[in-house]
C-alpha cells in the first residue's frame, strides 16, 4: 500500500498561531463551557476530519485498526471507527484497558461505535496486545488514538507496549491530535512516540509538533479548528508564531529609485583562515545576492582572493594587522564573524574588535565556540546569534540533549543570557529577541550539508546591510534560506544539495511580487 500522502503544501494550511498544551486544553475548555460548542460535536468533527483525510490519502484501503486510550483522544477513534463500518471498512478497535474506564463524550462515542456493530477488544495486558500483533500487522491503517496533549513524560506499561506494536506494523499510521509520546510543548520524545505519516491536529496548532525531533514523529501535519469560531484565538496569547515568507517579503521596503552601492550597505566577513576561506566566500557572495551594496572579506589567509576569484564583486584582505583590521570594521555597517574564523589569538582578536565595535553584528560557528569559552566577551542588541543545537549547548554550558529537550526554553535561556537575538537552527529554526519566539516550518534534511550556515549568516548580514532591524533580518534571512532549500527539493530531492546551490534561489525568492515604483506610490 502506498505510505504517502497528497502531494500539497501542508504548511501554508497551518495557522500562525502556535500554543503550548496548557493553552490548547484552555481554548478547548473556552469553546465549550463559555461559547457553548458542545464537546460531542468537537468530538464528531474531529473524528470526520480524520477519516476525510483517511479517504482522500488512502482511497483502496479496507483493513483499519484503531487504538484508543480512555481520553477524549480515544473518543475521536471511536468517532472515526463507526465512521469506517458505515463506509463498508473491516475495522476493529483496539482499547487499552477496560472499556468501562470510558466517561462522558467519549463513552457515548463508543456506545456508539459498539451498536453499529464495531469489534472493540480490551487490551489488559501484554499478553493480549501481542494477540493482536497479526491484525496490525495486516491492516491497511492503524489510527493512533491513545494518548492526547496531556501526557507528561514516557508513556509507560501497556501504553509503551501498544506504541511499539503501532511502530513494528506495516500499515500507514494517522495519529489523532498528536502522536502518542510527543510532547507538544518541545517536540520531544522522553520514550516510545509513534511515527505517523500523517498527523491531524485540532482548534490549537501545538508548538511542539514543528520544532526539534516531531518531524521523525507526526510525518505530514495538517490542522483543523473544527469550525471554532476565530474569536476564540482572542482568550490566549500564543506562545510562539509561525513565520511564513509572503507575509516576510510583504514587510520588505522596496528599494527607491535612486538607491546606489553606498546606500544599501557595506558587509564586513571576518573570517576565512587557512584552509577554510570557502565558508567567508559562502557567507560573503550570499551577502552580496540578497542586496548589500558592497561586501569585503578581511581574513589571516594568503589565499582568500583566490578563492574568491569566481566571484570578483568581493573586495578580499588580508588582514594580519590589529590596526588595519579595525579600520575595515569601522568602514563597514554590518560584520558577519565566524564563517571559518578558526581558533586562534587573531580569531579571539577580531571577535573582540567586532563585538567592541557596537556594529550590528552576525556571529557564526567558530565566533560562537570563542564566545561560550571567554567569558570576557560581550554580545549587545544589534548582535544576531546564530548556534545549531551543539553550539547553543556550548553556550548555555548544557549537553546537547538538554537544549533539544526544551528549544523553547533553550532560546529563551540564551535571549535572557546573552542580550541578542538568537536564531536557533535545526528542525523548526527558533527566532527569538526576548520579546516573542517565532517558527519556522520550512526547510527539512536537504539542509544537511556543510556551509548551509556560512550562507544563512551572510544572507541575514546582508539584510542587516540595507537596515532591517535584527529580529526582522533574522527571520526573513533564515525563512529565504529554508524556502530557498524547499524549492530545491521539488525538483532535486533531498539529497546532494549544497550551499551555494541555495543562494541563486534566495535571490529569486526575495523579488518582491510587484513593481517597485517612486517612493511612495508602491
Amino acid at each position: 500500500m502506498d505510505h504517502s500522502v497528497l502531494d500539497s503544501d501542508y504548511r501554508t494550511q497551518l495557522p500562525i498561531n502556535l500554543y503550548n498544551a496548557e493553552q490548547s486544553r484552555a481554548l478547548d475548555h473556552y469553546a465549550i463551557q463559555t461559547l457553548g460548542i458542545a464537546g460531542l460535536l468537537l468530538m464528531e468533527r474531529a473524528g470526520l476530519s480524520c477519516f476525510k483525510q483517511i479517504e482522500a490519502n488512502w482511497p483502496e484501503a479496507e483493513r483499519i485498526t484503531i487504538l484508543c486510550g480512555h481520553g477524549n483522544n480515544g473518543g475521536d477513534g471511536y468517532v472515526i471507527a463507526a465512521l469506517a463500518k458505515l463506509a463498508g471498512m473491516d475495522v476493529t478497535v483496539l482499547q487499552l484497558g477496560s472499556r468501562d474506564k470510558m466517561t462522558g463524550d467519549a463513552q457515548l462515542c463508543q456506545q456508539r461505535a459498539n451498536n453499529l456493530g464495531v469489534p472493540i477488544c480490551e487490551i489488559l495486558s501484554g499478553e493480549a496486545l501481542a494477540g493482536q500483533q497479526s491484525r496490525l500487522e495486516s491492516c491497511d491503517i492503524v489510527v493512533d488514538a491513545l494518548l492526547g496533549t496531556g501526557i507528561s513524560g514516557a508513556p509507560r506499561g501497556l501504553y509503551a507496549q501498544a506504541i511499539q506494536a503501532i511502530n513494528q506494523s506495516p500499515a500507514v499510521v494517522l495519529a489523532v491530535d498528536t502522536p502518542s509520546g510527543l510532547c507538544v510543548n518541545t517536540g520531544w520524545a522522553e520514550g516510545e512516540a509513534v511515527k505517523a505519516q500523517l498527523t491531524l491536529t485540532f482548534i490549537a496548532c501545538k508548538q511542539g509538533l514543528l520544532t526539534g525531533a516531531a518531524a521523525n514523529y507526526t510525518g505530514t501535519l495538517l490542522f483543523d479548528d473544527l469550525g471554532v469560531p476565530q474569536r476564540l484565538y482572542l482568550q490566549e496569547k500564543p506562545s510562539s508564531y509561525r513565520l511564513e515568507l509572503a507575509g516576510l517579503l510583504f514587510r520588505l521596503p522596496a528599494r527607491p529609485p535612486t538607491a546606489h552601492k553606498g546606500s544599501c550597505g557595506h558587509v564586513l566577513v571576518i573570517g576565512g583562515a587557512e584552509g577554510m576561506g570557502g565558508a567567508a566566500v559562502m557567507a560573503a557572495t550570499a551577502a552580496a545576492r540578497v542586496g548589500a551594496g558592497l561586501v569585503s572579506i578581511a581574513s589571516p589567509s594568503e589565499t582568500i582572493a583566490l578563492q574568491a576569484l569566481n566571484q570578483p564583486e568581493l573586495m578580499c584582505r588580508q588582514v594580519n594587522d590589529q590596526a588595519e583590521l579595525e579600520a575595515l570594521i569601522q568602514r563597514a555597517s554590518v560584520l558577519v564573524i565566524g564563517p571559518g574564523l578558526g581558533q586562534s589569538e587573531w580569531s579571539l582578536l577580531a571577535l573582540r574588535l567586532a563585538l567592541d565595535s557596537g556594529k550590528p553584528c552576525v556571529v557564526d560557528a567558530d565566533a560562537l565556540n570563542l564566545f561560550s569559552e571567554t567569558s570576557s566577551l560581550k554580545a549587545h542588541s544589534l548582535c544576531v546569534l546564530t548556534p545549531h543545537p551543539k553550539e547553543a549547548s556550548r553556550l548555555l554550558h548544557c549537553s546537547t540533549d538538554a537544549v533539544q529537550k526544551d528549544r523553547f526554553k533553550a532560546v529563551e535561556s540564551m535571549v535572557k543570557t546573552l542580550g541578542a537575538t538568537i536564531v536557533l537552527k535545526g528542525p523548526g529554526t527558533l527566532i527569538s529577541d526576548g520579546e516573542n519566539i517565532s517558527l519556522l516550518s520550512a526547510g527539512g534534511p536537504a539542509m544537511a550539508s556543510g556551509g548551509m550556515g556560512d550562507v544563512l549568516s551572510g544572507v541575514i548580514g546582508g539584510l542587516m546591510a540595507q537596515g532591517c532591524d535584527t529580529l526582522f533580518a533574522a527571520q526573513l534571512g533564515a525563512s529565504l534560506h529554508a524556502s530557498a532549500a524547499d524549492k530545491l527539493v521539488e525538483n532535486k530531492g533531498v539529497r546532494g544539495i549544497l550551499a551555494t546551490d541555495l543562494i541563486p534561489l534566495i535571490q529569486q525568492l526575495l523579488q518582491k511580487p510587484f513593481v517597485v515604483q517612486a517612493e511612495g506610490r508602491e
